[in-house]
This record gives C-alpha cells, structure tokens and sequence, in this order.
C-alpha cells in the first residue's frame, strides 16, 4: 500500500523519536520528506534510513521556533521537491515545574517550540498547500494537554494550547481543502523521555514506572503514534477535520474512572 505516491511532506523534531518514525512511514509509502531538525548528525541517520528503504528525504537543520528558519525549510523543501501538501509537526519539549518554580524562560522555551512553532509553521506550509490543491496538518500535543500531573503546569498549557490552534487553524482552512488535526500520546519512549529521567539512579526502572501508569501497562511506542498520524494524513482521514485522538494506552480512560 502506498497511501502518499507523489506527495510532499515536511516532518519536524525528525532527527528522533516520533518525527522519525513519521518521516520513515510517510517515505515508506511514497512521499518524498522533509526532515527538520537542529540536530544535523541526527537528520542525515533519518535520511540514511529513509533511502535504505528506497524513499526520498531532505534533510534540513532549522529552528521551528524562529519565523526566519521555518520559512526557510518550507522554501528548501517546496524547491527541491516542487510542492508540499503534508505537515506532521512533532517537534517539542518537555520541562518540569509548578509556576511557582518554573523560570520565565523555560516557560517561554515551552511555548515558542511547542506552540509558536504551529503557528509559524502553518503560517508558511499552508500558502504552499493551498497552491497544490490541499493538504493536510497534523500536530502532535499530548495527554498531558487534557489530564496532567503534578509539576508539569507549563508544558501541560502549551500542549492545550495546541489542541486549541489545531481546532482553528481546522475551521479556518477546510475551505482552503487542508484538514488540520492533532495526536495526543501517552508517554513515549523517545529521547525527550530519556532524557527526562536520565538523572534516576535506574533510568530504566523509571521508564518501566512511567509505563505501568498506562492502563497498557507500557510506554507507546514511537511507530504507533506515527500509524496514527499517517491514518490523519492520509484521504482514509478525508472526513477527519479539527479533532484530537488520544493514543495513550488507556491512561485517560483509567483517570476518569472510579478507582
């Protein structure tokens, strides 16, 4: 099955995790990619995987919270490939603290790459999509966006924040014939989570902890969330404007429940 012959795609936060295995599927099935990120070394393994599987990917070094660079990895992309008619934005980060606690520039951090990052790259993907007939958008926010935990009150807004400008940026382009839609995962093991927990005596034992908060009884995997994004971009999706899918392996189910 090749869902994406002769498409487009621009894929952030690629150099690992989720953006990867989204680049990955997406060339899988066709799509010619473009791979942004800030770390280069990183984005040139993704496009080495890529092409081993036969696809097609750019790799491009950008900074998706500076308006300047995210126009630039458009251009580069719509100049080496001719259009663009996919987005999956994947890119973020991921900081701990009450608002008491957290310091005002991680709190910007937070809301430049996790949500002015949407807004910038939407602003410059969606004239280029409009050119090509249409596209499709899918952001990634989180679980956190909708029941967080303790010490997370910045990151925990600016993934609501997503949701909230997915469903937006939905209403005001489905005329346009791009659909904008966003994923909500559980916890994942990428780096961004490693990272996280990298100062735990056991980092392995507290990703195994982390896991065991899912009614699953696991972390999500990266290519799982990536199915679900391609699902959304892909015309199997066609009907699928403004809404947000959880993938979280029943932690939010588990949470409104009784016990």
């Amino acid at each position: 099955m090749s869902r994406f012959n002769g498409k487009v795609a621009l894929v952030t936060g690629a150099s690992g995790g989720v953006g990867r295995a989204i680049a990955y599927g997406l060339a899988a099935e066709g799509a010619a990619v473009g791979v942004v990120g800030r770390d280069t070394g990183a984005l040139r393994e993704t496009v080495s995987m890529v092409e081993r599987a036969g696809g097609r990917a750019l790799p491009i070094e950008a900074d998706i919270g500076v308006g300047s660079d995210v126009e630039h990895a458009v251009a580069e992309l719509v100049t080496s490939y001719g259009r663009l008619d996919l987005l999956a934005h994947a890119a973020g980060v991921f900081r701990t603290g009450a608002v008491t606690d957290l310091p005002e520039e991680q709190w910007d951090l937070l809301f430049t790459t996790n949500v002015k990052s949407c807004f910038l790259l939407g602003r410059h993907a969606i004239p280029h999509m409009r050119a090509a007939g249409g596209g499709a958008i899918v952001n990634v926010s989180s679980v956190f966006a909708f029941a967080a935990g303790p010490g997370s009150a910045g990151y925990a807004a600016s993934k609501a924040a997503v949701v909230a400008l997915t469903k937006m940026m939905a209403l005001d382009h489905i005329a346009d014939g791009i659909r904008v839609n966003c994923v909500a995962p559980g916890s994942m093991r990428t780096p961004l989570l490693e990272n996280a927990v990298a100062g735990h005596d056991d980092p392995e034992e507290a990703l195994a902890g982390i896991g065991r908060l899912h009614p699953l009884g696991r972390l999500i995997d990266p290519t799982e969330t990536a199915s679900l994004v391609l699902y959304l971009l892909s015309d199997d999706a066609r009907a699928v404007v403004g809404s947000c899918f959880t993938i979280d392996g029943g932690r939010l189910a588990k949470l409104g429940s009784a016990t």
